[in-house]
């Protein structure tokens, strides 16, 4: 049979339109972008594992943990999960896993697989910033030549969530899952790395780090669309402005990366809701930078994403470790300003209002002129210490500084009482406590003369007679140097005293 040209055209173009439907309906079969080989799974809870299947069709999973084959059918819309039980990680034992996961004779393996716990790992840009630098705004954390050339950790492993942002929640997020070596320890978050460098090395268990970050981010850009909105204050302050902005997906595109970044719920719809399967023993948060006008409200905000990733990831007792904000110079160069102190005020507060949270203070570590300090190391140690006494109850750490307690006015001294003492109250250049001010009847700060008796700091200042405020490192970038004898440096506070 012989065809015209137009025919031949049309012959053609009906095979191309059968190719295409052929695609589109031929079978699927895939797992989870955060399930792969290199990754550790949480010990001691069933690992969730999910994906796509053809319809109706038989997916099995063997694990060579268990002699148990597990099954599980998908649903019409090709959906399928199932929980495979995990045993406790054993302490010295690195032996690799593998898990087989099957439709018919399309077949999944997962290689090289530990069994640790998983840590999230999440918060702007001082969370993002890599062990190696990225010139010229970020140097780099201290001395990282040395720090990445000893960066042999293949029980540490880090899944770095791909940069997205939607305005509905996505079931699924971009990453790779990577052994820490030299050659990949340089892109790891510094931090991160540093803490889970330290827990391996007191508990001998692999660590899983989940890196979720983005520089410049805002709480409110990690904070679901129902949690802000079934809140009246939050949902009036972050909600309802971007709701009434009415941008399209076009140009909302468009828009610069920094109106990105801090409009709510589009981190948390790309890089968090992704992750809704996932176990993690606990979570890490740096964040605070972009709102730090926002501290009449940072407390209620940040609770209300704490019990939102709690119920996210179905646990009411998820640990949350913060570390408060770093002084720093914000190009006003006056000692007075103190709205950045307000924020890490707020940031205390949050101790106090969420259960099965703890902070890390950074006020003696601080680079007043840098808003990324190099000293990455400290921060993710003192973050350790707070996972080993409180998760792993490692008995007697400290993992505190100083806190105000009370207290008392004698002859016009102001003695102040501190819990967290540790073995003793000190400085860490042997010099008296500097960043204690005082306010006289007019409200006038004056720097005040500090000695150190005991567990308590003597205040005093020939300028005030009759004092009525205690302000400690309460401005926007005060270097401490007073701390317990560990190490860990005090808490800033304001008290009034009348």
């Amino acid at each position: 049979m012989k065809f015209n040209k137009s025919q031949l055209l049309c012959l053609l173009l009906l095979l191309q339109v059968s190719f295409v439907v052929a695609i589109d309906i031929a079978p699927t079969f895939s797992i989870a972008n955060t399930l792969q080989s290199n990754m550790v799974i949480q010990q001691g809870k069933p690992l969730h594992i999910w994906g796509k299947a053809t319809a109706g069709a038989t997916v099995i999973v063997k694990t060579d943990w268990s002699s148990k084959t597990f099954q599980t059918k998908s649903t019409l819309e090709g959906k399928w999960s199932i929980d495979i039980p995990v045993p406790k990680a054993i302490p010295g034992n690195f032996n690799k896993k593998k898990i087989s996961i099957s439709q018919g004779k399309q077949i999944k393996e997962l290689n090289n697989i530990l069994i640790g716990d998983v840590w999230l790992c999440s918060g702007q840009s001082n969370m993002a910033m890599e062990i190696k630098p990225w010139l010229p705004w970020l140097l780099g954390a201290n001395n990282f030549r040395i720090e990445i050339e000893n960066a042999n950790y293949p029980e540490i492993r880090l899944f770095k969530v791909r940069t997205d942002f939607k305005a509905l929640p996505e079931e699924d997020c971009g990453g790779n899952w990577e052994v820490c070596s030299p050659n990949t320890a340089p892109h790891f978050s510094a931090i991160a790395y540093f803490f889970a460098r330290q827990i391996f090395i007191k508990k001998k268990i692999p660590i899983g780090l989940v890196v979720s970050s983005v520089g410049a981010s805002s709480c409110q850009a990690w904070t679901s669309r129902e949690a802000l909105s079934d809140d009246s204050v939050l949902n009036k302050k972050y909600l309802f402005p971007y709701d009434t902005s009415r941008l399209s997906k076009e140009q909302l595109d468009s828009v610069v990366t920094f109106e990105k970044v801090v409009r709510p719920t589009l981190f948390y719809n790309a890089m968090i809701y992704p992750l809704r399967n996932l176990n993690f023993t606990g979570s890490l948060w740096y964040q605070g930078e972009s709102n730090r006008y926002d501290s009449s409200l940072y407390t209620q905000l940040c609770a209300k994403m704490i019990y939102n990733w709690r119920t996210l990831f179905k646990n009411e007792q998820l640990p949350f470790y913060f570390v408060q904000v770093a002084p720093y110079n914000w190009s006003q160069n006056d000692n007075n300003v103190y709205e950045y102190a307000l924020l890490r005020e707020a940031q205390s507060n949050i101790r106090k209002t969420v259960s099965y949270t703890e902070m890390v203070v950074t006020m003696d570590i601080a680079e007043p002129n840098d808003i990324h300090p190099r000293n990455k190391q400290d921060v993710g140690f003192r973050l350790a210490k707070i996972a080993l006494a409180n998760v792993y109850k490692e008995p007697n750490t400290i993992f505190q500084g100083p806190e105000y307690k009370s207290h008392k006015i004698e002859n016009n001294i102001i003695k102040i009482n501190f819990s967290n003492n540790g073995s003793g109250l000190a400085t860490n250049d042997g010099k008296e406590p500097r960043q204690f001010f005082i306010a006289d009847e007019k409200g006038i700060l004056h720097e005040a003369k500090a000695n150190i008796e005991k567990n308590e700091v003597w205040l005093s200042s020939d300028k005030v007679k009759n004092p009525t405020e205690v302000r400690y490192a309460f401005t926007n970038y005060p270097v401490t140097n007073f701390e317990n004898k560990e190490g860990f440096p005090t808490i800033p506070f304001r008290i009034k005293l009348k």
